[in-house]
Formats: C-alpha cells, sequence, structure tokens
C-alpha cells in the first residue's frame, strides 16, 4: 500500500474518513436502536457506512505505521489506533444484525423480545464504547501531532 497520495502522507486522509465514518455509524446504530420507525428506510445505509468504517480501520492503521516510520514513534496513539478495530467489529456486525432483523421482520415474524432486547443492550454498549475509543484515539493522535509541531517550532530557533 503506498503511504503519499499526490506528495502527501496517506494517513490523514484516511483518518479522516475513519473520524467521521465511525462516529457516524455508532450514532446511526444508537439512533436506529432506539427509533424503530426509522428502521425500514435506515437499517440498511447504516449497516453498510459501518462496513466501511471497519475496512477504513485497519488502512489507517497501516498508514499510519508507515507514517510513524518517517516520523518516529507517537507513543500511545498508535496503540489505541491499533485497538480500534476491535471496537468498530461489533458496532458492524450489530449494525448488520440490525439490517438483517428488520428484513426478515418484513417478511416474517418478528424478533423474540429477549433477543431483540439483547441485541438493543449489545448496540448501546458497542456504541458508547467504541466513541469513546475513537475520542481516546483522536486525542492520543491530536498530542502527538501537537508536541511533534511545538518541539519542531522550539528548535528552529536553536539552529
Amino acid at each position: 500500500m503506498p503511504s503519499t497520495f499526490n506528495g502527501l502522507p496517506l494517513h490523514p486522509l484516511v483518518v479522516h474518513a475513519v473520524v467521521v465514518l465511525v462516529p457516524l455509524a455508532v450514532v446511526w446504530l444508537l439512533v436506529l436502536t432506539f427509533v424503530p420507525r426509522w428502521r425500514d428506510r435506515y437499517a440498511g445505509l447504516g449497516a453498510l457506512v459501518a462496513l466501511v468504517a471497519l475496512v477504513l480501520t485497519p488502512l489507517a492503521s497501516e498508514t499510519g505505521e508507515s507514517l510513524q516510520a518517517q516520523i518516529g514513534p507517537v507513543g500511545e496513539h498508535a496503540e489505541l489506533g491499533d485497538q480500534l478495530k476491535y471496537f468498530v467489529f461489533p458496532v458492524a456486525v450489530l449494525a448488520v444484525a440490525l439490517w438483517w432483523v428488520t428484513r426478515r421482520a418484513r417478511s416474517g415474524p418478528a424478533l423474540a423480545r429477549p433477543l431483540a432486547l439483547t441485541l438493543a443492550v449489545l448496540s448501546v454498549v458497542a456504541s458508547l464504547a467504541t466513541g469513546w475509543q475513537v475520542y481516546r484515539v483522536g486525542d492520543s493522535g491530536a498530542r502527538a501531532v501537537w508536541q511533534h509541531s511545538t518541539s519542531q517550532l522550539s528548535s528552529v530557533g536553536k539552529g
């Protein structure tokens, strides 16, 4: 996989897609969990967004490793970023499950109440955990960039 696009590091480009799509998938899953009347119309699109986020998340890690090889260690950010795929995976699975359950309910009997409740609880837990992890990854990445930038700025006048 290339590490640059048009002369710029690919990591920030991929990360911005992840930063938009993962929270969007999380919010979508939460909304569809609590607003059943929207499921028929939006569950398929929510599942698609979650699946695209799932595919892009490991790409963000890979491009981050390439960038880290060029600029040096970024501390906790790399570790947290690598963990994000384990948070996005359940969101994607649950979004697809919600879409499947919605399609099944159209053509046959609805899901048993305990199973529907379990799906809802898991969706809330996975969404909240994933949202928190996205925050942690983003915060550590911003701190790594800021610290790297400020250390370069402070060394400019000394050379």
